[in-house]
């Protein structure tokens, strides 16, 4: 599976895609672990758009964080480690290395490669 952001041409975000989907997975997300890959991608899938918050607490690398709606991106945010916070309206949530979501800008597409808009 691959995450493909579309503005002007169709460019691979990550290339490794793990969804968060359980209770658990969600709550867990990135804590804990002690980095992420290149070309790794954390997607949070909800059954609806509504205002949802990302928190650092326990992870010591930054991240970029993309919200979605109907795979529409909302908002971009760079999330410093431990102490990093971030809010935006979405159905979905990225979550990609610091660095990956630099060209990534509010109104583009982001979905997963083979599907529709995640």
């Amino acid at each position: 599976m691959r995450l493909i952001h579309e503005s002007d041409v169709a460019v691979p975000l990550a290339t490794r895609v793990e969804v968060a989907d359980s209770f658990l997975a969600r709550a867990r997300g990135l804590t804990f672990r002690h980095s992420v890959p290149e070309g790794y991608a954390l997607v949070f899938a909800f059954d609806r758009p509504v205002r949802r918050s990302l928190h650092m607490l326990f992870v010591p690398f930054s991240i970029d964080a993309v919200w979605l709606v109907d795979g529409e991106v909302t908002r971009v945010a760079r999330l410093d480690p431990w102490i990093g916070i971030a809010r935006g309206r979405g159905d979905t949530i990225v979550e990609l290395p610091a660095g990956a979501a630099e060209a990534v800008e509010p109104g583009d597409v982001v979905r997963i490669d083979g599907g529709s808009a995640v």
